[in-house]
């Protein structure tokens, strides 16, 4: 059964570990995260962006595709479906669709539009049971021509958002989406810092997890990060392991194009990917 991430976040922030949220984009993928989280007794966190929601036909297929596997794989460790990233429009599609936990992101709005479609949706949200992450001062990324330092939040501002209610909070701390430029410049923990002050005990989720070096990634869970989103690693991981499959000609052998064969090797790599996460996160043996 999904569980909301609210119990298996503040659980990580007191015993100082995080759990990973590994977006998903097809079959494949749900599969090989399950079951590595199974095999490594470690909550895990689906994450779902609304272009791979559209893509995988919507919210509804996800629901059941993902409670299916739940079933018929034996999954015992608490598993959450959450909405990556998700529009207000988006995170009405997915609680109604049986999500189990929404990431708002009203980060591009002034912060009083945010504060009030936050508010609104974490009523609702709760009278669901479905758990609510916001954010606060967007987080940069290649896509949107932020290189170098990321986007830092406002404390002042993240203090403003967390006492809505919500139950976990993103904010930008430098980070960014996808690969990090050569130029880029670290993690802000001083500013981490000070947000872990204002809305402590708030579990913290840090986006853009990829590529971040694993000693800064350990000094933000000792901060009160106990969410981290994996997403590009997985990709490309899953591509590399693709293309050598190909290159190597096994898709000419025998039955080698059946996809079940053909996917085989990205589906362990993303599988090895997943566990070294869940190493570093310190999740492992948490469930």
């Amino acid at each position: 059964m999904l569980v909301s991430v609210t119990e298996m976040l503040q659980k990580a922030r007191k015993e100082k570990y995080a759990v990973g949220q590994f977006n998903i984009n097809n079959l494949e993928w749900t599969k090989a995260i399950l079951l590595t989280a199974e095999e490594c007794k470690s909550p895990v966190i689906l994450g779902v962006s609304e272009g791979a929601g559209k893509y995988m036909t919507g919210y509804k297929t996800i629901v059941g595709m993902v409670n299916g596997m739940l079933e018929s794989l034996n999954i015992t460790v608490p598993v959450a479906l959450h909405l990556d990233h998700g529009s207000y429009d988006g995170a009405l599609a997915a609680m109604e669709a049986g999500f189990s936990s929404i990431m708002f992101d009203g980060s591009h709005y002034a912060i009083e539009e945010n504060v009030a479609k936050t508010t609104e949706l974490v009523n609702l949200a709760h009278s669901k049971g479905v758990s609510l992450e916001a954010e606060v001062g967007s987080i940069g990324g290649e896509e949107d021509g932020v290189v170098g330092a990321g986007e830092v939040a406002d404390p002042a501002e993240c203090k403003m958002i967390a006492d809505l209610g919500i139950d976990i909070l993103a904010a930008g701390i430098g980070n960014i989406h996808g690969k990090y430029p050569e130029n880029w410049q670290g993690l802000n923990f001083d500013v981490l810092a000070e947000i872990s002050e204002k809305t402590s005990p708030m579990p913290l989720v840090l986006h853009g997890g990829t590529g971040i070096p694993e000693e800064m990634i350990k000094k933000a869970i000792s901060l009160g990060v106990s969410k981290i989103n994996v997403n590009t690693e997985c990709q490309l991981s899953f591509a590399e392991a693709t293309r050598k499959y190909i290159e190597a000609g096994k898709d000419l052998e025998g039955k080698g194009f059946d996809p079940r064969k053909l996917l085989a090797p990205g589906f362990e790599a993303i599988k090895a990917t997943v566990k070294e996460k869940m190493e570093l996160f310190g999740s492992i043996g948490k469930a």
